[in-house]
């Protein structure tokens, strides 16, 4: 039994040995991955991530914000300021200066901007810009440089502008039809003035639209702080690629609340195109009003149906009107393309180009008509 006992004895001290050798020289072979109870499902364990010197890694969207941060910009206006001190305005002053009054300008930082092209191609808000009488970037790079308008549209509060200088960063153009609700996104702009800034949320909403800020409305709705200064700059994906230009918060005091609104990428780059081809947005129209079937309509007009666009109204001589669309018919397809409210509508005929021949199937007296309407050119509105 003795000799049981000090063979047990030898085994376990040199097993100890061997295992504080192995520990000093090869610690990660001794060592557990720390583990979470329970994620995953019931009874599993998954191992989480160690960052170097202890405890879980944090994620990191450091990669994103580099990729995008060089190509968003600061946007600094001046505007020349006419009579704005009261005594400006006195008869006495006004005998001695006439209308000759030498005009007053301020400089201001205003918001920001995205370059989309080498070729010095920046996107931002018509907001931004609107009335300026000269407009200077900033880069991230510490560079400035002067800056033109190459077109704006009101209608979907963007503008494009240009810059002449070299070695430009360009933003990667992203897919906002693949953004999902609850996706992470980046806001970067220039908040306050303070400088560039990055700030982290999630898409909340897709698709807004009635917010009554546009006339043309398919806002990406999120929760990363937007701020006075942001307007006009970029909203990417944890990649760096370019969901959106950040437009409009709602707020009561001015600041961020977590609902912002971005223009998705695909209308921005609609009005790119289209302004550095023509210099201005060319949107199709047929001259009517429309309001939307609520279930209260479809109840008091005996409709089968609680959704589409309801013509209210047809301007006199104009393509609808030449075309036999009266007030009352319900618009239900734009070229086969279904018509859910006004605000689709709205874009669907805004698409069509002006001059051609589309067919629009109304529905009047509870029968369904094929329309063919000649597309006029919307005439240009600001907001």
């Amino acid at each position: 039994m003795r000799r049981y006992w000090l063979l047990f004895a030898q085994t376990v001290t040199i097993a100890l040995g061997v295992y504080v050798v192995i520990a000093a020289l090869r610690p990660e072979w001794t060592t557990r991955a720390p583990t979470q109870v329970g994620v995953g499902g019931p009874g599993r364990a998954v191992p989480v991530l160690q960052a170097p010197g202890g405890g879980p890694a944090p994620a990191s969207y450091r990669d994103g914000a580099s990729r995008a941060m060089p190509a968003v910009v600061n946007i600094l206006t001046s505007k020349a300021l006419r009579e704005t001190h009261p005594l400006l305005k006195d008869p006495f002053f006004k005998r001695f200066f006439g209308d000759k009054m030498p005009p007053q300008e301020q400089m201001a930082s205003l918001g920001s901007g995205v370059i989309v092209s080498g070729d010095g191609y920046i996107l931002t808000n018509y907001h931004v810009v609107e009335g300026a009488d000269e407009i200077e970037v900033g880069l991230a790079d510490g560079r400035k440089a002067a800056a033109s308008v190459v077109g704006t549209d009101p209608e979907t509060d963007l503008a494009v502008i240009r810059i002449n200088a070299d070695k430009l960063p360009v933003i990667v153009l992203g897919d906002p039809d693949q953004a999902r609700v609850g996706d992470v996104v980046l806001a970067i702009g220039n908040p306050f003035g303070v400088g560039q800034t990055v700030t982290l949320g999630i898409i909340s909403a897709l698709g807004r639209n009635n917010l009554h800020i546009n006339h043309f409305e398919n806002f990406i709705q999120t929760d990363a702080a937007i701020n006075f200064g942001n307007s006009g700059g970029a909203l990417v994906d944890t990649r760096g690629n370019l969901l959106g230009i950040n437009s409009a918060i709602y707020s009561q005091t001015g600041g961020s609340v977590g609902i912002g609104f971005a223009i998705p990428v695909s209308t921005a780059k609609t009005v790119l195109d289209a302004i550095i081809k023509h210099g201005q947005v060319v949107r199709g129209w047929i001259g009517v009003e429309s309001q939307d079937i609520t279930p209260e309509l479809a109840d008091s007009f005996g409709l089968a149906r609680d959704r589409g666009a309801i013509i209210a109204g047809v301007v006199r001589g104009g393509p609808a009107d030449r075309a036999g669309i009266h007030p009352g018919d319900i618009l239900l397809a734009v070229q086969g393309k279904k018509v859910s409210s006004t605000n689709d509508m709205m874009n669907l005929i805004a698409d069509l180009p002006p001059g051609g021949k589309a067919t629009m199937t109304v529905m009047r007296k509870n029968r369904e008509t094929a329309i063919d309407v000649t597309v006029g050119r919307r005439p240009r509105q600001t907001p």
